[in-house]
């Protein structure tokens, strides 16, 4: 049997570590790409480290960035992957908004440069790519639910970026023949999420209202709803996607819709609604202390109401489905803020 190596961009992110652990439990090779930082970034992968000069060894890290393309030639080269998993991007919505070219040359460029690589290294015959598409594609929404063929309305630079590396993705599959598919996942979450990430920012907050660390959490858009999943469940979805015997696009979603306002309630389970609009606070039912308040700086220039999406595609042809439940999602992140403020002393930030 062929030695299978995976390329993860992204490696160092809540997917590209859930990835990296899913596919070495599979007997992968696994080499990731990470940033060069002056501060360590590697935490949610350093359970999986092996030292290099060992025996047997299955993961390894490399230096690179996606808007260096001739980085990236040389990664791919010397690698010689059977699979490559494109996980890298500037993934936060609202910070695009503040840094919109490099999001483009990171989230759009970054997979043309890695497509690229593929062609000019001969590689279209051996390598598989997987593309990270995300439900932000659709916007503002032309249908309910959302699946492969609802038309897209990007409404971020996020977006538009993640938009230009779908067809870009979908035009070297069907212009050099390269086993290239894309996966649109709808929103999908874990203890490891990014702090800044409104899902994780209430779970940190309702664990630093509670140690004390802190009095209150400002929110933006209580209202916008979302399709919210496990992101351990959704890279068994990516892999999926990678085995079939053709290349195509696939939605992964739970098929569930549920607003910000009822993550925090769950998160908290001690709130209760007082005034609406940018007066709305949530207020502790205990003891009448506000808990949450709504803070505009907070709300996107242009934003997503609502994304729901339609999984059918890929539990027929994958036979993939979400595992985690909403509620079990929330209590788990809940609980693991918890017990790290607990160990760390609140010493990390709770900024937004």
């Amino acid at each position: 049997m062929t030695e299978r190596i995976a390329l993860i961009t992204g490696t160092t992110g809540q997917d590209g570590a859930y990835l990296a652990g899913f596919l070495l439990d599979k007997g992968y090779v696994v080499h990731g790409i990470k940033r060069r930082s002056s501060s360590f970034n590697t935490a949610r992968v350093d359970h999986l480290y092996q030292d290099p000069h060992g025996t047997g060894v299955k993961f390894f890290l490399h230096y690179g960035d996606m808007t260096d393309s001739t980085n990236l030639i040389r990664i791919i080269q010397e690698v010689q992957p059977t699979e490559i998993y494109n996980l890298a991007a500037q993934s936060h919505v609202r910070v695009s908004f503040e840094t919109p070219e490099y999001t483009a040359n990171a989230d759009a460029l970054g997979t043309l440069r890695l497509l690229e690589a593929i062609r000019i290294l001969r590689l279209e015959n051996k390598v598989r790519f997987y593309q990270a598409s995300t439900s932000e594609l659709y916007g503002l929404v032309q249908e309910v639910p959302q699946r492969e063929t609802t038309p897209f309305y990007p409404r971020s630079p996020y977006a538009a970026a993640k938009l230009y590396a779908y067809w870009i993705t979908i035009n070297y599959r069907e212009a050099y023949g390269i086993h290239a598919s894309n996966g649109i996942l709808f929103n999908h979450e874990g203890p490891t999420r990014g702090e800044t990430f409104v899902t994780r920012k209430i779970t940190r907050g309702v664990a630093a209202i509670e140690l004390g660390l802190q009095n209150k959490l400002f929110l933006g858009n209580l209202s916008a709803k979302r399709d919210w999943g496990h992101a351990r469940d959704y890279v068994e979805g990516m892999w999926l996607i990678v085995q079939q015997p053709k290349p195509d696009d696939y939605v992964l979603a739970t098929g569930e819709e549920h607003s910000v306002r009822e993550f925090a309630e769950k998160a908290f389970a001690c709130i209760e609604w007082r005034g609406s609009g940018l007066a709305e606070q949530g207020v502790d039912k205990r003891d009448g202390r506000v808990l949450i308040e709504v803070d505009p700086r907070y709300f996107r220039p242009t934003e997503t109401d609502a994304l729901l999406g339609d999984p059918s595609k890929a539990r027929q042809r994958l036979g993939w489905r979400h595992k985690v439940t909403f509620d079990e999602l929330v209590r788990e992140m809940v609980e693991s803020d918890l017990a790290e403020m607990r160990r760390d002393g609140g010493l990390r930030n709770v900024h937004d």
